[in-house]
C-alpha cells in the first residue's frame, strides 16, 4: 500500500481531527500520547513472550496489530504537522543509509577540477616526529623531508598528546578527502578560483576544520581515547555535520565522518604511543596507514 494512501485512509477514522471543535493543541496531543501507550503495549506483548516462550501463541499476530497501531498513530502526527508519510519514509532512510549504509561520496573529489599544484596529493608520507627547541620538546611534521607547519605542543598543563592532532587532519584527508589546515600547510590552496580560496580554503574553514578536530578529541578524551569503539554518538556526527554545513565537506555522510575519525584516533594512539611515526595517507583507498618512523631527532 502506498505510505501517502495509507495517511489519507487512516484521518477517516480519527475521532480528534483539527478542524473540530475545542481540538486546539490536543488534536496532536492525542496521537502523541497514543505513540506512547501503543509503544508500552508493543513492549508488553514482547515480555509475555519472554514469560512464556512458544506458548505465546499470538504472538506475532499483536506484533502486527501493535505496529499497526503505532503506524495509525505516526501517520496521524505527520497530517497534523504538515508532512507527508512518504517524506518521512524516505528522510529516514536517507538518514540510515547516510550513518550505517555504504555511504560512499568518494565519488565526488573536491579538487579534482584544479591544476596540480593546487589539488592535494591522492598518495603521500608524512613523518611526525619530537624535536629539541630552544631546550623544549616539540612535534615537527615533514613532507618530502621538509618541514610543514609550526612545532607543537599539547599546549596544556597536563599533557594529553593534542600534539599530534595533525594526524586527524590528516585522516580527514584520507577518509573525505578535505583539510583546509592541511591544504593551507602544504601551500595548495586554490588560488586560480578566488571565490573557493576564499570560502573553502580560507581562515574560516580553517577554522572550523581545527573546531571538529578540538570537539573530537575532547570527545574522545572522555571514552577512552575511542579504544575499541566502533560507533560514535549520532548527536556529535550531527553536531559535525552542522558545523561544516556552508563547506563542501557537507557532501560527505556522518558515515564517512565516522570512519574518519575512528580510523584518524587508531593511527594516533600508535603514535603517541611511539612519539612519532611515519603516515602514509592514500586517498584512492581512503586509508591513513601507521609506519614505526625513526628514532626521534633531536637538534
Amino acid at each position: 500500500m502506498d505510505f501517502n494512501y495509507y495517511q489519507q485512509l487512516a484521518q477517516l477514522t480519527d475521532r480528534v481531527p483539527s478542524k473540530s471543535a475545542g481540538a486546539a493543541g490536543i488534536d496532536l496531543m492525542v496521537p502523541l500520547l497514543g505513540l506512547a501507550g501503543e509503544t508500552g503495549e508493543l513492549l508488553s506483548e514482547y515480555k509475555k513472550r519472554l514469560r512464556d516462550g512458544d506458548s505465546h501463541l499470538r504472538f506475532k499476530e499483536k506484533i502486527c496489530e501493535e505496529l499497526g497501531d503505532l503506524l495509525w498513530y505516526i501517520a496521524n502526527v505527520a497530517e497534523k504537522s504538515g508532512l507527508s508519510l512518504e517524506d518521512v519514509a524516505q528522510k529516514n532512510l536517507e538518514k540510515a543509509n547516510g550513518r550505517w549504509g555504504h555511504g560512499d561520496t568518494s565519488a565526488t573529489v573536491f579538487d579534482e577540477s584544479f591544476p596540480e599544484q593546487e589539488k592535494l596529493p591522492r598518495k603521500f608520507e608524512i613523518k611526525l616526529d619530537e624535536v629539541n627547541v630552544e631546550g623544549k620538546v616539540k612535534i615537527r611534521m615533514l613532507m618530502n623531508d621538509v618541514q610543514i607547519g609550526d612545532y607543537l605542543t599539547d599546549n596544556a598543563d597536563d599533557p594529553d598528546g593534542y600534539r599530534f592532532h595533525d594526524v586527524f587532519h590528516l585522516a580527514y584527508i584520507a577518509v573525505l578527502g578535505w583539510s583546509p589546515v592541511i591544504r593551507s600547510l602544504m601551500k595548495r590552496k586554490r588560488k586560480s578560483a578566488p571565490d573557493i580560496d576564499e570560502v573553502q580554503d580560507g581562515g574560516r574553514a580553517q577554522v572550523i576544520d581545527e573546531a571538529v578536530v578540538a570537539l573530537v578529541f575532547d570527545y574522545a578524551k572522555e571514552h577512552n581515547w575511542l579504544e575499541g569503539v566502533t560507533a560514535l554518538d549520532y548527536k556529535l556526527l550531527r553536531t559535525i555535520k552542522g558545523v561544516t554545513s556552508l563547506l563542501e565537506v557537507k557532501a560527505r555522510s556522518p558515515g564517512e565522518w565516522q570512519k574518519a575519525i575512528l580510523l584518524g584516533f587508531e593511527v594516533w594512539r600508535k603514535v603517541l604511543k611511539s612519539n612519532g611515526a611515519r603516515l602514509l595517507i592514500d586517498q584512492d583507498s581512503r586509508s591513513i596507514t601507521y609506519a614505526e618512523g625513526e628514532e626521534s631527532s633531536m637538534v
